[in-house]
């Protein structure tokens, strides 16, 4: 017991020094070189002011601290860029280091860890994701061959010529016909049953991409979930799932009885995407580095969902570009 409080202050003498070296090496490490902005609060940062952040109050906050502003939302921190010399760096000069897109914790879990394109860290996956949509998904020569979806745009025609002369509602028209376009060029169905489960979970899918979760900036708070948030997530995956599993078993049922029977069948996009299937596929950067290219399931429902909600409209307005002549004569 003697030996014990004799080597006491000791024992003090070198922990001392060694906390207060740390403790300068923790306070240097916060003090990072950020650009200079307004004062946040402790926990919340800059929050309080997100109602303030539109572009004139970003504009604002240009006048006062200079091109770039630097915010504190939570625990992410955020730089403003206000100038046209700082634009051109960030997003020409060094755009490598900035072309990652920030992904929400509903775009991740929706996503299935940025198994898509759209939110995928730039990368060889990502490169290999978008040759897939540019080549094969979305190429002009794909568009073209959707003789189901010219269908569509030219019932829509037909019903506007029909109705000469009387009001029409272009908005309801519009939705329909993108929705009908988006089932018809993905899943390859003329039928009708099934729509409205599907569009039902683009719109949840939609809203949760742009929700607000207090989890986002303060990610403890997510274990104590105080908004019912992860659990619309759960619920939204889970009929995504259900869905569209369904869908690709049904599509891969189909390509095994044609193969049999040496039948040609109309592709689709879910048949486009099959063509790279792989059971064993995983979306990592070894696997994007492979010259052939290999998708899991996660990849095509990523693909398919985040692609669906970004894509109707210009959908419709690519096949309504390509009827203009077609409508002035059925008119004439």
């Amino acid at each position: 017991m003697e030996l014990a409080m004799q080597a006491l202050p000791m024992l003090l003498l070198f922990l001392l020094p060694l906390l207060l070296l740390l403790g300068v090496l923790v306070r240097l490490r916060r003090k990072l070189p950020y650009p200079p902005g307004p004062k946040g609060l402790p926990v919340i940062g800059n929050m309080f002011m997100m109602d303030q952040l539109t572009h004139r109050g970003l504009a604002q906050l240009a006048k006062q601290y200079g091109g770039l502003v630097h915010l504190r939302m939570g625990v992410l921190h955020m730089v403003a860029v206000s100038t046209p010399d700082m634009a051109r760096q960030v997003l020409q000069v060094q755009d490598n280091i900035f072309s990652n897109r920030p992904a929400t914790l509903a775009i991740s879990y929706l996503t299935y860890d940025r198994a898509d394109m759209a939110f995928a860290h730039y990368g060889p996956f990502w490169r290999q994701m978008r040759k897939i949509c540019v080549m094969k998904l979305f190429s002009r020569k794909r568009a073209e061959s959707w003789a189901s979806v010219r269908d569509e745009v030219e019932s829509t025609v037909r019903a506007v010529a029909a109705k000469a002369g009387t009001p029409i509602n272009i908005g309801e028209l519009v939705f329909a016909l993108t929705r009908n376009i988006t089932y018809r060029a993905a899943f390859g169905s003329d039928s009708h049953e099934g729509q409205d489960e599907f569009v039902s979970i683009l719109q949840e899918f939609s809203k949760l991409f742009g929700a607000f979760n207090i989890a986002d900036f303060i990610p403890c708070l997510g274990l104590v979930d105080p908004q019912g948030f992860n659990k619309r997530l759960a619920k939204a995956r889970q009929s995504l799932d259900g869905f569209i599993d369904n869908i690709i078993d049904d599509h891969m049922a189909k390509k095994k009885n044609s193969d049999a029977d040496d039948i040609e069948l109309d592709t689709d996009m879910v048949d486009d995407l099959l063509a790279f299937y792989s059971e064993d596929a995983k979306k990592t950067e070894s696997d994007g580095s492979q010259a052939s290219i290999n998708l899991s399931r996660d990849n095509i429902k990523a693909i398919i969902m985040v692609n669906e909600t970004d894509q109707p409209f210009s959908l419709v307005i690519f096949f309504l570009e390509m009827h203009v002549f077609w409508v002035a004569s059925v008119c004439s």
